[in-house]
Formats: C-alpha cells, sequence, structure tokens
C-alpha cells in the first residue's frame, strides 16, 4: 500500500514568500518581520518608533493576531497606514496572508513595511513573509533562558531587542544570562537593551533603522 506523502506546508509558503521578496526589492521597501511572546511590547515598540521617525520615514504596518483590531488602532492613531490580519487561532502569519493584506496598503512611497506578528516564540520563526530581517523582542518580565529554550527564534533574527529594562529592579531577570545564550545561537545578533515606556536605548534601534534602510537603497 502506497502512503501519500504531502509536501511540506513551508515550501508552499516560501513560494510565496519569494514573490514578496521580488515585490517589495522592485518597489524599494525595507521589511522587517517582529516576533516575540505576547505582552513583550511589540505594538509599544512600533507605536514609539512609527511617531519618533514619522518625519524620515514613510512607513506602514501588517497587524497580526487572533482576534480584535486592538493593535492596528493603536497604530493607526501614529498616522501611519495599518491593515489588520486576526488569524482565528492560527499561531503565525504565513506569506499568502501577508499578501492578502498589501491590496489595503499604498505601497508607493513606502520606506519600511513592519509586520507585527502574532504573539508566540515557535510557529513565526518558521514561516518566511519575505522580509529583509526579523527582529526578536524579549522583555525582562519573562525568564532570562527564553533564548535557550526557543532557540531558532534567536538563531535567525538580525536584531534581539531586550525590552522592558525600566523594570529590572523589580524583576528576578539576569541580563547577562539572557545575552550570553543569545549570543551563543548567534555570533551576528545586534542586542539592544531598550525600554518603550521610557524611551531609554531606542535611538541605537532608530540607528539601525536607519541604516537597514540605506543598505535596501543600495
Amino acid at each position: 500500500m502506497e502512503i501519500p506523502v504531502v509536501r511540506n506546508v513551508l515550501e508552499a509558503n516560501d513560494r510565496v514568500a519569494d514573490e514578496l521578496k521580488a515585490l517589495f526589492a522592485e518597489k524599494n521597501i525595507l521589511v522587517l518581520n517582529l516576533m516575540s511572546s505576547p505582552g513583550a511590547g511589540k505594538t509599544s515598540l512600533l507605536e514609539r518608533t512609527l511617531t519618533d521617525l514619522k518625519d524620515e520615514f514613510k512607513m506602514a504596518v501588517v497587524e497580526g493576531d487572533l482576534q480584535t483590531v486592538n493593535d492596528a488602532q493603536r497604530v493607526a492613531a501614529t498616522g501611519a497606514q495599518a491593515v489588520q490580519i486576526n488569524t482565528e487561532g492560527g499561531c503565525h502569519l504565513d506569506s499568502s496572508q501577508v499578501r492578502e493584506s498589501l491590496k489595503s496598503l499604498d505601497l508607493e512611497g513606502l520606506d519600511i513595511l513592519f509586520v507585527e506578528n502574532v504573539g508566540n516564540l515557535v510557529c513565526p520563526a518558521e514561516f518566511e513573509v519575505g522580509e529583509d530581517h526579523k527582529i526578536t523582542l524579549l522583555s525582562v518580565t519573562e525568564g532570562d533562558d527564553k533564548p535557550e529554550k526557543y532557540p531558532l527564534m534567536f538563531h535567525i533574527s538580525s536584531v534581539m531587542l531586550l525590552n522592558k529594562v525600566d523594570l529590572l529592579p523589580y524583576v528576578d531577570f539576569n541580563v547577562d544570562s539572557a545575552r550570553r545564550h543569545a549570543a551563543k545561537l548567534n555570533k551576528d545578533l545586534l542586542m539592544l537593551n531598550v525600554s518603550c515606556r521610557t524611551g531609554e536605548g531606542l535611538e541605537p534601534w532608530y540607528d539601525w533603522l536607519r541604516e537597514a534602510r540605506e543598505a535596501k537603497k543600495k
């Protein structure tokens, strides 16, 4: 008896992701895939970034979540374009969903497109969405062993933002340990300490965005 083999769903996803990469390259758009656990601060990071850099870049956001339009409304309040994808229980965004969402965005003249993925440290790391870089947020309200427990996410990211550092005096989180675990997984990983609430450490993040945008233009 022959057993039918279903092709890996990642293959189909990667084909669409490659199409998106070509589209974004043609339109010269820097695309960043933001990933983290729920509540780590992705939307807060976007609110600060979109507000502080609105005079430098034309930016848009694809918001992924299981339900509600709450995060898209917060992003839209900054004046940036925003479109919401509700996965209805899905644990990540895939490239087909992102492609469909682009119909609701004006891509002409766009400098940076952020994809705020569903809060999850596992599935989003496995699905390309046409991005140039993956950005992982880790908050100090989580365990400092998260890079060790969820290695793929940190291994494939370009930047790790350690968020909520203003809370360090009140939580049991070893920054050196978290950084050491992440560095073992990815020697090229840029690690920045930030607080989206106070604004601490955000300027180096903005500098990285400027450099990544310039690199995209070359």
